[in-house]
């Protein structure tokens, strides 16, 4: 009985470092299954975005991280309009400058100056143009010397006279804004009660007119 037992002990003795290594081998290799599986469930995910001509709703089904870039496009779009209005904006003082080469204005070099000055007082980008074309046919038919296109301080005492057409530019903007917008006088219509008030009506009616050409 004692020599089956130390038979049977130097048996299992001899078989234990097999068992360990065939052990470590199978644990081996089911952890390279387990990566394949992950490798592959990857490659599923980038299939479809190589796919992508086969429909979109496919590649956001198949891959989250497509589905977020979906969730993004409002995002996308949101930009594109913001672009646009930049794009817009920025086109105003080409506008201007158009507008004012259109009629071979002597204001045309100053057309970034006229749009600068409007954004810094808040005015209408087109205002200081329009009432330039209704008082003076867009400086020319002014008092000689005074760059005065806009009919600014002109009256049976004198001629108001500027130096240079920046400084009219300067002058008459910040005017429009302290005496005219702040004090309520927005519109053509309001501004003309105050800036000519013996006009009938077509004082307004030829400001606005030409606001409109402006960006027409």
């Amino acid at each position: 009985m004692l020599k089956r037992k130390v038979l049977a002990l130097s048996c299992f003795l001899l078989a234990l470092p097999l068992v360990i290594v065939l052990e470590f081998l199978l644990a081996s290799r089911l952890i390279g299954l387990s990566k394949n599986g992950q490798l592959s469930a990857g490659r599923k995910i980038l299939t479809p975005i190589v796919e992508e001509d086969k429909g979109r709703s496919m590649i956001a089904a198949a891959s989250p991280l497509v589905a977020i870039l979906e969730q993004g496009e409002p995002s996308s779009g949101t930009s594109a309009t913001l672009k646009s209005k930049i794009i817009a904006g920025d086109a105003r003082p080409i506008l201007i400058k158009n507008y004012l080469d259109s009629y071979h204005s002597p204001l045309a070099p100053f057309g970034d100056v006229i749009y600068e000055t409007s954004q810094r007082y808040g005015l209408d980008y087109r205002l200081l143009v329009a009432i330039a074309q209704q008082e003076s046919n867009l400086c020319k038919k002014i008092p000689e010397g005074s760059y005065n296109c806009w009919g600014w301080g002109i009256h049976s005492r004198g001629t108001l006279m500027f130096s240079s057409f920046p400084e009219a530019i300067e002058e008459v903007a910040r005017g429009l804004k302290e005496n005219y917008i702040d004090m309520g006088y927005v519109t053509p219509e309001q501004i003309m009660k105050k800036y000519t008030p013996l006009s009938n009506g077509s004082w307004a009616a030829g400001v606005n007119q030409f606001m409109e050409e402006i960006e027409s």
